[in-house]
């Protein structure tokens, strides 16, 4: 099994998007910290308002992917679903 580690940046384009994050990211991570796999999950806001710094830590890419389809189905991945990602996944042994 490889471990899934995703990396990068949530970015803003404006206030209403950083309002959107704000909102709604506390039970987005709440979500995920509760998914089987999920080793660690940290979104946090930089100084610029309108980017966070991402990190993702899942056991193996069943656990990342099984993530990503309850993001895209969640109120978080409706809500951000048009808010620019700069993000890299790795796996690692």
């Amino acid at each position: 099994m490889s471990l899934v580690k995703l990396t990068g940046r949530l970015l803003c384009a404006n206030a209403e998007e950083a309002s959107t994050v704000v909102r709604h990211l506390p039970r987005h991570i709440q979500l995920t910290h509760a998914e089987p796999g999920c080793l660690s999950f940290d979104v946090q806001p930089t100084d610029d308002p309108f980017e966070w710094i991402v990190a993702e830590r899942f056991a193996d890419q069943a656990a990342f992917s099984a993530h990503q389809a309850r993001v895209r189905a969640s109120e978080w991945g409706r809500a951000t679903a048009g808010i620019e990602r700069d993000y890299v996944i790795t796996t690692e042994p």
